[in-house]
């Protein structure tokens, strides 16, 4: 199996990860506890870093966006449901995490990076509504405020030319430039819980603030990725 040969250049202290909601609640399966259990280890293997993590709303967040279409409710009123349960599902965490983690849910960048202060890890949702936002554009926006990598981790194991979960013949993708990933993010139309790697608007920033960006499904990639070995994802750089 190729891996990513690509590492930082320098030690980073502040990591931002994307976690997806559908690595919390599968689709039929509820809450994967394992796999939050297995996501604490990885974290307490690196104690002299620092943490932000911004929880996705998943199939449970499209749900309730998919009730309030139903009803004739605008996008607005669907991204905002979207956002409760992004919170939600940072709440959750932030109480598996005990003392290394924060206990009140912040709704700003500013209070982030206070809590950072304090905890090792801060956990979040969406942080306040944007028009075309979703909470991939909320760690795109941290990562550029605080100044470090961003790492995605969703429930593919990287970029692909296509969807592979329906095509087969979909190709991997190791290495991209910010320039083209943008362009690739810029052709899927915006909607209220959409899915894809990254949307447009963490795209842009990214891509605007030279962001390293890696792009995995593996808990031990993540932790290779932290350790500044070679990985099994992609990287969007350059």
């Amino acid at each position: 199996m190729q891996r990513n040969n690509t590492r930082m250049k320098k030690e980073e202290k502040i990591w931002v990860l994307s976690l997806g909601g559908s690595r919390i609640v599968p689709e039929e399966n509820g809450v994967d506890y394992k796999f939050i259990e297995r996501f604490k280890k990885i974290i307490e293997k690196h104690p002299s870093k620092k943490f932000v993590v911004i929880t996705g709303g998943g199939t449970t967040a499209r749900e309730y966006i998919k009730g309030l279409k139903n009803l004739k409710k605008g996008i607005k009123k669907q991204s905002m449901e979207g956002i409760i349960i992004t919170r939600l599902h940072a709440d959750l965490l932030s109480k598996v995490f005990g003392k290394r983690a924060n206990e009140k849910i912040p709704k700003s960048m500013k209070e982030v990076k206070n809590m950072l202060k304090r905890n090792q890890v801060v956990f979040c949702g969406a942080l306040r509504w944007k028009p075309h936002q979703t909470s991939d554009g909320t760690s795109a926006e941290l990562a550029s405020f605080l100044k470090a990598p961003f790492i995605n981790i969703t429930n593919v194991r990287g970029m692909y030319t296509s969807n592979p979960k329906t095509n087969k013949n979909a190709k991997f993708i190791k290495n991209i430039s910010w320039k083209e990933f943008h362009k690739k993010a810029e052709k899927i139309k915006f909607k209220a819980g959409q899915h894809f790697v990254l949307d447009q608007d963490a795209s842009k920033i990214i891509m605007k603030k030279k962001i390293p960006t890696y792009i995995t499904n593996s808990l031990s990639d993540i932790d290779n990725i932290l350790s500044n070995k070679p990985f099994r994802g992609s990287l969007i750089e350059g």
